[in-house]
């Protein structure tokens, strides 16, 4: 994979899975911009790139607002003379049940996943479109934006709120060649070491130095963050170029599309419907097969 002559902005990519896509870029041949809140994070990280013969600088802004987005473009540009690929990273976790989560506990969390996702695609969108040339949008979701997660009403919300975007800016940005695409990721970090049937795993592995077993790899699509990284790298490349619009799911041994909402049963009464009728076909009718929701609980094999 060639991304030999693209500038790429990956925010929240200090640490761990934005590390993982920073570096994979840069080892493409991207030159990248780093971004984190601490500039002991981002310089080690731009270190790490540069050691091994990459090319990257770094910013150290706290993403949400408009004026951290642009300057993030800003530097692109600065430094490289443009940008091609935008991947939004950053996040923070506020996790609490509905009746404890605090007002400030969802709009933190909003502010940076779902804002931040907003102001920084605007700014690099607005750029891309006076190139003229091709660019690639790449937000990261999560499962939990898929399916809903326990405690985490703040976090599901905003990245199911960031697929819908990917999926509204895919048409809206189609004829200037600009591609949207939404990342599901699934990986070992330091959040899946809190999942009791992940952790004594995970923690093995690192200890011992043996990849994740073939259960957890496969059955839960959970490896390493360097297993994500090769998605972002083909959604950067020019080899992705028509793929727009999509949800794409990656981990471990583990490539999936998912499915875009749709009706999946469908009834009809002549003159509309009334609560009594509804009630009284709900069970062997529309809802005869409701949905789950939640993330499924891992299961290890057993012994």
């Amino acid at each position: 994979m060639d991304l030999q002559g693209k500038v790429a902005v990956v925010t929240g990519s200090g640490r761990g899975l934005g590390l993982a896509y920073a570096q994979a870029l840069a080892a493409a041949g991207a030159a990248v911009v780093v971004n984190d809140v601490d500039q002991a994070v981002v310089d080690a990280a731009v270190a790490s790139i540069t050691s091994e013969g990459g090319t990257a600088t770094g910013v150290v802004a706290a993403v949400g607002d408009s004026e951290s987005a642009q300057r993030l473009v800003d530097t692109a540009v600065e430094e490289f003379g443009r940008l091609d690929v935008l991947v939004t990273n950053a996040g923070i976790l506020r996790d609490r049940v509905l009746w404890k989560m605090t007002d400030d506990d969802f709009d933190d969390v909003v502010r940076v996943h779902l804002r931040g996702t907003f102001t920084c695609a605007r700014a690099a969108a607005v750029r891309m479109r006076e190139q003229g040339t091709s660019g690639r949008l790449i937000l990261i979701s999560s499962p939990a934006g898929q399916r809903g997660n326990f405690g985490q009403t703040n976090y599901a919300a905003a990245k199911a709120g960031i697929v819908a975007m990917a999926r509204t800016w895919a048409m809206e940005l189609g004829r200037a060649g600009i591609t949207v695409n939404a990342v599901v990721p699934v990986a070992a970090t330091d959040m899946t070491k809190t999942i009791p049937a992940f952790a004594p795993v995970i923690e093995e592995s690192e200890r011992t130095g043996k990849p994740l077993p073939d259960w957890l790899r496969k059955d839960e699509g959970l490896g390493s963050v360097e297993d994500v990284a090769a998605l972002i790298t083909f959604l950067a490349s020019d080899d992705s170029d028509g793929v727009t619009g999509q949800a794409i799911g990656i981990g471990g041994d583990r490539l999936a599309l998912w499915a875009h909402p749709k009706e999946k049963a469908i009834a009809f009464a002549d003159g509309g419907w009334s609560a009594d009728a509804i009630a009284a076909g709900w069970a062997d009718g529309v809802g005869a097969e409701p949905e789950t929701y939640g993330i499924p609980a891992p299961q290890a094999p057993e012994a």
